[in-house]
């Protein structure tokens, strides 16, 4: 398992997040969050706790209030205020990958087609190489065979396995999991977690927001419980699991497990 210490420079580095979507509606109230090289960073938290709103932070598909997150020590985004657009880095941001919920998968296309669309439009590369990047992807992901077929015909697994896949395409420093398997039947969660797995094994960097907490235990090296738009508690799974600090964490982590069991 990954270690870090204090000495180790962090590799993402957010101060002061806050994002609100109204007057009233506040998200992210000055959240804090270190992430250093190779973390595989578990978010966890009730709803509505700013989970998936950090993650669309960092991809920066949200505007910010306030705060600054940096990459590798260099400045990526700069809240401006809650009307003003962000100051962005898009030579950065190219560098994140980002899988959600549902797949967007665009429904004209082929599988090959939409591993190629953005690597050919959007980098310039030569279809030729982008074609051959995407079904290698394939085969690693087990679909080598779903490259000429349509969407409609994956089941949701195969579809999101897609998804990574083609947000693996652009070959991101950073890889950012929004609830890939909640939308799955269960006998399809196990396929798409496997591929995670994978590139844990390649130490990809990842940050994860998911409710299936045994997950969470096997590719985590960290976890953050997020609620109330803040940091609430940070440590190892082991930690966060078997010895939680904060009561807010407990109470949240009973009832999860709980509901987990009684299912």
């Amino acid at each position: 398992m990954q270690t870090t210490t204090q000495d180790t420079p962090a590799f993402i580095k957010v101060r002061g997040l806050k994002k609100s979507y109204s007057e009233t509606i506040q998200v992210l109230k000055g959240l804090d969050l270190d992430m250093y090289p190779g973390d595989r960073i578990v978010v966890i938290g009730p709803s509505g706790g700013g989970k998936s709103t950090l993650l669309r932070c960092v991809m920066g598909l949200e505007n910010i209030d306030e705060g600054t997150i940096e990459v590798d020590g260099k400045p990526y985004i700069k809240g401006q205020g809650r009307t003003e657009k962000n100051a962005i880095d898009h030579t950065i941001q190219k560098q994140v990958g980002m899988v959600f919920q549902h797949y967007t998968l665009f429904p004209h296309l082929t599988i090959l087609q939409n591993l190629t669309l953005a690597p050919v439009k959007s980098r310039g590369i030569p279809r030729s190489q982008a074609e051959e990047k995407a079904r290698g992807l394939l085969k690693r992901l087990g679909l080598a065979d779903k490259a000429d077929a349509q969407p409609s015909q994956l089941s949701g697994g195969q579809k999101q396995r897609v998804a990574i896949a083609r947000a693996l395409m652009l070959s991101p420093e950073l890889m950012l999991f929004d609830e890939v398997t909640s939308a799955l039947d269960p006998e399809l969660v196990n396929e798409v977690e496997s591929v995670m797995m994978q590139l844990a094994d390649q130490h990809m960097p990842m940050m994860i927001v998911t409710h299936d907490m045994w997950f969470a235990k096997n590719i985590a090296t960290r976890v953050v419980f997020c609620a109330g738009g803040v940091v609430v508690e940070d440590g190892t799974p082991e930690q966060i699991f078997s010895n939680p600090k904060e009561q807010r964490t407990r109470d949240f982590l009973e009832k999860i497990l709980h509901t987990e069991n009684a299912a």
